[in-house]
C-alpha cells in the first residue's frame, strides 16, 4: 500500500488481553499479551466477537502432538482490520472481516478451479505458527512464545491472520451472526450445498445432530431435500432439528436388533441419496456408507476423527454398489466467494443463523462457554470481547 492509515498502533506491537491455554484441559487464563505487527501478506484484526467450536475443545483436551502449549485457541470470529502488512490490498484499516482456517489464496490451480477448495500454496495443516512465515505473532509479558491455532487464534482481543485466511464482509450484519460463518455453520451448509450438491426432492441422512449436523440439515433444506433423517443418541435433538428441516429421527440407541443403517434403508426404501457423518467416528462412516443408495448414493465425511483412525470397506461392495465416499473440509467452500453468498442468503431471510446461537457470554466468562459445550447445553456460544 502506498499510504499508511492513521492508526496510532500501525507497525507497533499491541498489548491486549487473551485467553491463554497453558495446560491441556485446564481453564483458560485471561492475561495480558503482546501481539506483533503483521508481516508481509498479513492482517492484524481487532476481534469483536468469537464463538466456540468443538475443534477448539478437542485440541484443548489433547495431550499429544499436534497439541502444543501455551496456545491461543479460537477460530470462529468476526473483527475489524487494525492494520495490514506489505502486499495486502484486499482489505484496509476499518474493514469488517471474517477470518477462516482454510486458505483461499486465489492464485494456485486449486483455488482457481471450481472443483476444489484445497489450496496448494498454503495447504491445510494444524500448525502452531503463521501459515506463510512459520513464526508466531504472540508473546506473553515474559517474552515466551504463545502458539497459534488453525491460523486464526480468535480468543484474543487482537490477532494476526494471513490475507489468504480473511474475507471482507458487509458491516451491516450483526457480528454475532457473521462469526458463525467462520467455521461451523459454513462447514455444515457447505457440505450439503457445495460438496454433495444435494438435489431438490432428495433424501438425506445425517449422523450426529450437533451444530455441524444441524448446519448440514439447514444446507439440505436450502437445497430442497424433502426427507431429512437425523440420527443421534439424544432424542431431544429431534425437536431442535425440526427448526433446521429435519423431518424424521432415528435414535441410534433404540434400534433393537437392527443396525442404524438397516433402519435407514427400510425408511428410505433402499438407502438415502446423501449420507453425512458429522461425529468423527470411522464406525459411523461405515454405517453411513451402508445406507446410502446403490448406484448414485453419496456418503460425505464431515466429522473429524482421531489421527490414525482407519476405515474398513469391502472392495467387492465398493465395486458393485456404485456409491461415492468423499470428504468435506470446510464444506468444500471457497471462503472469499462463498461466505459473502451465505451472508446474502441470511439477509434475504433464506439461511437461518439466529437459531444456532443458544448462549452469549463476556470474554471474562469464556470458560463458561467451554462448560456449556462440553455439557451438551449449547450449539454455539458467542463470546463478546468488549461487553
Amino acid at each position: 500500500m502506498d499510504e499508511q492509515p492513521s492508526s496510532k498502533t500501525w507497525g507497533k506491537p499491541i498489548k491486549c488481553r487473551a485467553a491463554v491455554s497453558r495446560q491441556p484441559g485446564e481453564p483458560l487464563v485471561i492475561e495480558e499479551i503482546t501481539v506483533a505487527p503483521p508481516m508481509a501478506r498479513e492482517v492484524r484484526i481487532r476481534i469483536v466477537c468469537t464463538s466456540l467450536c468443538h475443534s477448539d475443545v478437542t485440541f484443548w483436551k489433547m495431550k499429544d502432538y499436534p497439541a502444543i502449549f501455551p496456545r491461543i485457541f479460537g477460530h470462529e470470529a468476526m473483527g475489524i482490520v487494525e492494520s495490514v502488512g506489505e502486499g495486502v490490498d484486499e482489505v484496509t484499516e476499518g474493514d469488517s472481516v471474517i477470518p477462516f482456517f482454510m486458505s483461499d489464496c486465489g492464485e494456485c490451480i486449486d483455488c482457481r478451479s471450481k472443483k476444489s477448495n484445497l489450496c496448494s500454496n498454503l495447504p491445510f495443516k494444524v500448525s502452531p505458527y503463521m501459515h506463510r512465515h512459520e513464526t508466531s505473532r504472540f508473546t506473553d509479558l515474559k517474552g515466551e512464545v504463545l502458539y497459534h491455532f488453525l491460523f486464526v487464534s480468535s480468543f484474543s482481543e487482537y490477532t494476526v491472520v494471513d490475507i489468504a485466511h480473511v474475507t471482507k464482509i458487509d458491516p451491516s450484519i450483526p457480528p454475532n451472526r457473521e462469526c458463525l460463518l467462520s467455521c461451523g455453520v459454513s462447514t455444515g451448509v457447505g457440505a450439503a450445498w457445495r460438496t454433495a450438491n444435494v438435489e431438490t426432492g432428495s433424501t438425506v441422512a445425517i449422523f450426529g445432530l450437533g451444530s455441524i449436523g444441524l448446519a448440514v440439515a439447514e444446507g439440505a433444506r436450502l437445497c430442497g431435500a424433502t426427507k431429512i433423517i437425523g440420527v443421534d443418541l439424544n432424542p431431544d435433538k429431534f425437536e431442535i432439528g425440526k427448526k433446521f428441516g429435519v423431518t424424521e429421527f432415528v435414535n441410534a440407541g433404540e434400534c433393537g436388533n437392527k443396525t442404524v443403517s438397516q433402519v435407514i434403508n427400510e425408511i428410505t426404501g433402499g438407502g438415502a441419496d446423501y449420507c453425512f457423518e458429522c461425529v468423527g467416528l470411522a464406525s459411523l462412516v461405515q454405517e453411513a456408507y451402508a445406507c446410502c443408495r446403490k448406484g448414485w448414493g453419496k456418503t460425505i465425511v464431515v466429522g473429524v476423527d482421531k489421527p490414525g483412525s482407519k476405515l474398513s470397506l469391502s472392495s467387492f461392495d465398493v465395486l458393485h454398489s456404485g456409491k461415492t465416499l468423499m470428504g468435506s473440509l470446510f464444506g468444500g467452500l471457497k471462503a472469499k466467494t462463498d461466505i459473502p453468498i451465505l451472508l446474502k442468503r441470511y439477509l434475504d431471510k433464506e439461511l437461518q443463523l439466529d437459531e444456532f446461537i443458544t448462549h452469549e457470554v463476556k470474554f471474562d466468562d469464556i470458560n463458561k462457554a467451554f462448560d456449556l459445550l462440553i455439557q451438551g447445553k449449547s450449539l454455539r456460544c458467542v463470546i463478546w470481547m468488549d461487553k
